[in-house]
């Protein structure tokens, strides 16, 4: 498995971690009512388990099982794919961000930085999805 994958698979365990956790909380919560502001913490807890830990694992696993080129690098631009790992982590972050400290444009840059992410590993993979010979 390259290395690449294997960061992105591992954050995304992460985030599954934190996510379950933050949704656990909020459910004892339901029933305790040991702290009244976790409800939150539900935003953080959808954009860890959707974009986090869902759209890691898929880009990881997309990555390490994409057919390779026969020529050249067997992945294409490596750079590339770990900027688009890169910019997905800090807009997950950002968004969290936005959550704790209620700044507005923390979310929109988070998002910008996620779709930012989305594109740049679109054009890693792009050329990779072909039919089986």
């Amino acid at each position: 498995m390259p290395r690449l994958s294997v960061w992105f698979i591992r954050a995304s365990l992460v985030y599954l971690a934190v996510g379950f956790t933050f949704g656990a909380l909020m459910l004892a919560n339901k029933g305790l009512a040991f702290n009244l502001h976790l409800d939150h913490l539900l935003p953080v807890h959808m954009e860890f388990l959707l974009v986090g830990w869902m759209m890691q694992l898929a880009l990881g696993v997309a990555y390490w099982i994409l057919p390779r080129y026969v020529k050249g690098l067997p992945r294409g631009n490596e750079t590339m794919a770990w900027l688009s790992l890169i910019f997905l982590n800090t807009g997950i972050l950002m968004m969290t961000m936005n959550t704790v400290f209620n700044v507005t444009w923390f979310m929109l840059i988070g998002r910008v930085f996620e779709a930012v992410s989305a594109l740049t590993f679109l054009l890693v993979a792009w050329r990779r999805v072909r039919p089986s010979s």
